[in-house]
């Protein structure tokens, strides 16, 4: 598949995108902007939400993360999986009792402004980083399998890829992303299972053959409680999985923002409850896929792309997909798959980005209503400036597996939203707000400073993903401790 054709594609699917933001955004009206109206069915936003929780990073950099982690990752999903419950039966309630357009309204209510500034600067922060990830990921693929051969600057790809995103998304905002992510899930799938099937053809094997072979085995172990330092053990892998679940989705305005869209707290609890059970299989799907990449790459000698000098197992599954002889079909159903994948995560971040810094830092409700479109079309053309700021500067720091790199940084952007949000909840106290910002910035950067204790000097302990309950726990006991006297 040459970059002609892969561009071609690409235009092709905007050109989709494009219809669907026509008919959707029609009313480009806020109200449909930040809450589609509320009349989101529950069923088309747990398909959709599906997509969006996936991201480019699932599609690409989980399946590269086999080689080195095996199936371990089953175990963070396993924890996702409960804290979607959390979200379903603790948070949801909260938020449509409150009946919020930012999340982050709810701590002004519960302590208030600093609070309320705190939660809305570490949501900005944690998106900006992780929306930029994901679309580092996809924007480095297109580098390397289109632009590169035109000698197109990187720089310019990830221009051109916010670009577009801005371009469906400025008059629709999330009733336009509540559609686009239902196709964009649907690709995606169908990608991966199309890729398995004709992969496994390739190698003369069933999908039965393939789930019971001996090459399959060596990547499929699941559970790892030997070693309880280690960073894979099950317990800090469950742990870590279900408290970033509830901070990065739970505590997200991007993810809140598409369940708030749902008609009322009954379609949202469905939602979530459906949706994270499909999750978990869908994710099983990608490691199936990701063993079966390098079962494939031993036995026809496929070498892992280099980035840089750097072997990037990140980059073996377009590798195969595109230049290894698996024949028009696969190459096609990939690309889709990965821009599916990219975009349905890139463009929900961006309307949440949006929409947050409009309603947390601009009080647009506030403004007066012939000001407010202009107020919302600026900010969102700013947000996409800072996105391809930010990614351009991750091609030269990133230097780990995307999907590592992404949970790393939400250990540290999402603890003080975990602790905040725990203390109003499960507390009565009323705090001294004018100090929540000072507990906030010295818990993470107490946590910067246990990630940096080496491993030798505990015992042999590697510390994971435990850091985000750890930063949470950190910003609660501060909070404690600045509570005002009863």
């Amino acid at each position: 598949m040459t970059a002609s054709h892969i561009l071609l594609l690409i235009g092709g699917y905007f050109i989709l995108l494009l219809l669907i933001s026509y008919f959707t955004g029609k009313n480009d009206s806020n109200t449909d902007f930040f809450r589609a109206g509320k009349q989101s069915p529950w069923y088309l936003v747990a398909f959709g939400m599906i997509g969006a929780s996936l991201s480019g990073v699932t599609f690409i950099s989980v399946p590269g993360w086999v080689e080195s982690s095996e199936f371990s990752y089953m175990q963070v999903v396993f924890g996702y999986l409960a804290g979607y419950f959390v979200i379903a039966f603790v948070l949801l309630p909260i938020y449509y009792r409150l009946n919020v357009t930012s999340i982050y309204e709810y701590l002004q209510g519960r302590f208030g402004l600093v609070s309320y500034k705190v939660g809305a600067v570490s949501f900005f922060i944690s998106r900006v980083l992780g929306a930029s990830f994901r679309l580092f990921l996809v924007a480095i693929v297109l580098q390397q399998f289109v632009f590169d051969s035109w000698n197109v600057p990187f720089e310019l790809t990830v221009v051109l890829s916010v670009l577009l995103i801005w371009i469906y998304t400025f008059r629709g905002g999330i009733k336009t992303i509540v559609w686009t992510d239902t196709l964009q899930t649907l690709f995606m799938l169908v990608s991966v299972g199309l890729s398995i099937y004709f992969i496994n053809d390739k190698l003369g094997w069933t999908f039965t053959e393939f789930m019971g072979s001996d090459e399959l085995k060596e990547y499929s172990k699941v559970f790892f409680t030997e070693d309880f330092y280690s960073k894979t053990h099950f317990i800090k892998s469950f742990l870590g999985g279900m408290f970033i679940t509830i901070c990065m989705t739970g505590l997200d305005q991007d993810m809140m923002q598409k369940n708030l869209t749902c008609k009322n707290l009954g379609d949202a609890q469905k939602n979530m409850v459906s949706f994270s059970l499909i999750l978990v299989v869908v994710n099983f799907v990608f490691l199936l896929l990701g063993a079966l990449l390098f079962i494939y790459a031993d036995k026809f000698a496929v070498a892992t792309p280099l980035m840089d000098g750097t072997p990037k197992s990140d980059l073996l599954f377009p590798e195969i997909a595109l230049n290894s002889g698996l024949g028009i079909t696969v190459a096609i159903t990939f690309m889709l798959g990965l821009i599916a994948a990219a975009y349905s995560s890139a463009d929900s971040a961006l309307t949440s980005l949006t929409t947050s810094f409009c309603i947390d830092f601009l009080n647009i409700e506030k403004k007066p209503n012939t000001d407010q479109i202009k107020i919302r079309k600026t900010t969102h053309v700013w947000m996409s400036v800072l996105l391809i700021i930010v990614v351009i500067l991750f091609k030269y720091v990133l230097d780990r597996n995307v999907i590592d790199g992404l949970l790393t940084v939400a250990t540290y952007t999402y603890g003080p939203l975990l602790g905040l949000f725990a203390f109003g909840i499960f507390t009565n106290h009323q705090i001294k707000d004018r100090y929540v910002w000072i507990v906030a910035l010295a818990s993470v950067l107490l946590v910067l400073g246990i990630a940096k204790i080496p491993s030798d000097f505990i015992g042999g302990y590697t510390i994971g993903y435990e850091l985000l309950p750890i930063n949470g726990i950190i910003t609660f006991i501060g909070l404690y401790a600045i509570r005002e006297k009863d």
